[in-house]
């Protein structure tokens, strides 16, 4: 049966997971992967939840970048992207298409990859879907990683 007070706890559990993963995969700093192997290590029984929860958080934060690029790029359409990394992942995903948000997940460019492809155009379901797939693949190798090490 499933306990709703630990899974509600925002000191950890998987709500914490989430919004650590969620809030990781945004342009504010951070990263979520020592939380996630913790929680593992607490509980391993729940891995498979764990790495859905710390997936759909990260997705969802790899999303936020990328809406603001949509948004940019339709408030602003004259004034660019400013930044270095946003303009050096911006001629990436114009380089190799959509599928370089596979690599959504890598820190320094995983952010600014998301950011431009929502400036580019890339279209919300195919960016959805590598951008959570490039993530359950990441976490899905921790939690391969620690189960071989418990």
């Amino acid at each position: 049966m499933l306990d709703l007070s630990s899974n509600l706890s925002l000191s950890g559990g998987p709500v914490g997971l989430f919004i650590t993963s969620l809030l990781a995969s945004t342009l504010l700093p951070g990263g979520s992967e020592a939380m996630l192997l913790w929680e593992l290590q607490q509980n391993p029984a729940q891995a498979t939840l764990l790495w859905s929860v710390a997936t759909l958080g990260n997705t969802l934060g790899g999303l936020s970048s990328w809406l603001i690029g949509w948004w940019l790029a339709r408030r602003f359409p004259d004034r660019g992207l400013k930044d270095e990394k946003q303009r050096q992942a911006l001629q990436r995903v114009k380089r190799y298409g959509t599928p370089i948000l596979l690599f959504s997940w890598l820190p320094v460019i995983g952010d600014p990859l998301c950011l431009a492809a929502g400036w580019s155009g890339v279209r919300l379901v195919p960016a959805t879907l590598l951008i959570g797939l490039g993530k359950a693949l990441r976490y899905g190798i921790l939690v391969g990683a620690m189960g071989s090490l418990g």
